[in-house]
Formats: structure tokens, sequence, C-alpha cells
């Protein structure tokens, strides 16, 4: 089983991360991978330099300005903290991101996203050479512009890198978080969503922001290949029917 593990921000703190990633490497070795967010962080630092995040549905509007700070931020401290983290839990982690080794181009989404940008290409040379030496990938989702001659970076949202990746590898998806699942109108986690009653939680505003962004990824890794896609919180380590797991066949009532 190869699994490609999206962590978003808020999770990464969570004393259970280490040995829940251990735990899941042990049972495979060479098959794990891991892409993290850390949007959070981001946006502290940009108001410590006076500039107010932006978001359209789910997505970082990211200036060239802000796009120094995207780098900083994820390919820097969030990444080698991460890294750091999983190596004291024994885990032979190695840090990279979407730019080295070509591994992610991507191209940007809309004049009114700025440096935000969407993958058109994965190169999985780096992470299969890691996983042949025996480390599992710690991956920052910035990438590279496609459409650059002098290789300038492009801020990817992770759930849409890690979708992608995920895809080229052929490996099942977890997007863990710090929530438990997609909900429904009243609050209960639905074990299963597929395309329909996902339009329907979107158009009844009971799904929107990061978490229409998470479901796009989702549904887009699935149409590209990926064997499973889950949505949950750290339970899913432990539990095989934890969280929501996505379909494009319409779900039976």
């Amino acid at each position: 089983m190869s699994v490609l593990v999206k962590l978003g921000g808020r999770v990464q703190s969570d004393p259970r991360l280490a040995t829940a990633i251990r735990e899941l490497w042990e049972k495979a070795p060479g098959s794990t991978s891991i892409v993290h967010g850390g949007g959070d962080e981001v946006s502290i630092v940009q108001r410590q330099m006076g500039r107010e995040p932006s978001f359209v549905s789910g997505r970082r509007v990211t200036t060239r300005e802000d796009l120094d700070v995207v780098r900083m931020v994820l390919s820097g401290s969030v990444n080698k903290r991460l890294v750091s983290t999983f190596q004291s839990a024994g885990l032979p982690a190695a840090g990279i991101s979407g730019e080295d080794g070509g591994l992610l181009s991507a191209v940007a989404i809309a004049e009114n996203l700025g440096r935000a940008g969407k993958p058109v290409a994965v190169d999985i040379r780096i992470i299969e050479t890691l996983h042949e030496g025996g480390f599992l990938p710690v991956i920052s989702p910035v990438a590279r512009d496609a459409a650059s001659e002098s290789g300038e970076a492009l801020n990817v949202n992770g759930d849409d890198a890690a979708a992608a990746i995920a895809a080229a590898l052929g490996a099942e998806l977890w997007l863990i978080s710090d929530v438990a699942g997609v909900m429904d109108g009243n609050r209960t986690i639905l074990p299963t969503l597929d395309h329909a009653t996902t339009d329907l939680l979107i158009v009844n505003g009971v799904v929107d922001k990061g978490m229409r962004a998470k479901l796009e990824a989702g549904f887009a890794a699935l149409e590209a290949g990926c064997p499973l896609v889950r949505i949950a919180s750290l339970d899913a380590f432990v539990d095989a029917h934890a969280g929501t797991q996505l379909s494009l066949t319409p779900s039976m009532k």
C-alpha cells in the first residue's frame, strides 16, 4: 500500500502525529510520503509584515512579495520543523519542496490570485530516489512555474499539490487535518461523499472555503487515478472507517 498523507497546518502540532506517521511507515517502509500545509503560519508572517492575507474560494491570493514569505515559511521553517519532529521519533525524514528535482510544475490559476498556481506536471523521480534510499519524503507544496524560463515559483494549495503527487505515485491520498471529516447540515460526519452530494453541500452553504478546496482536490485526485481519497483527522491512522471517503460513484441512499 502506497500512501501520501497531506498534513494541514493545525494538525502538525498534535502530539500524536509523529507516532501515527511512524506506525504507518513501519507497515510499509518506502511507501509513505508527506505533503504539508502551513497557511496559518504564512498568514501570521504576512500580518507581521503589515499585509493582510486574502483568499478566493479557499485559495490564497499570492503577490510576488507574498511568495517570498510562502517559500520562507513552508519550504523553510514548517518543512524543517516537521523533519526534525519525525527524525526525533525515529523516522528517516528528508525535507524537500515541489521545486526540488522538478517534482512539481504549475501554472498560474488566475490573475486575481497572483502567484497562486495549479499543478500541471509531476516528476516523481526524486520521491522514488528517496524511497529507494530508505527515506520518508516531507514535501512543501511550492512549485516551479512551468511558464517561466527563469524558474520562478508558484504557491500551490497543499491539497492540490498532494492530489497531483498522489495520482502520479498511484497512492492513496489521506487529507488529514483537525476536522474529523466532511459534515452535513446537521454536523454529522458523512462516511462517503460523491460529486452530486458535494455540489448540494456547496450550494446550501454547508461546505465552503478550505473544505471546498479540499474536496475539489480530492475529486481531482480520484479522476486522475488515485485508488482512494479520505478526508479525516488523525483517527484515520487507527480506524479504517474514520472520516469521509470520496467516491466518483453516486452514493446509495
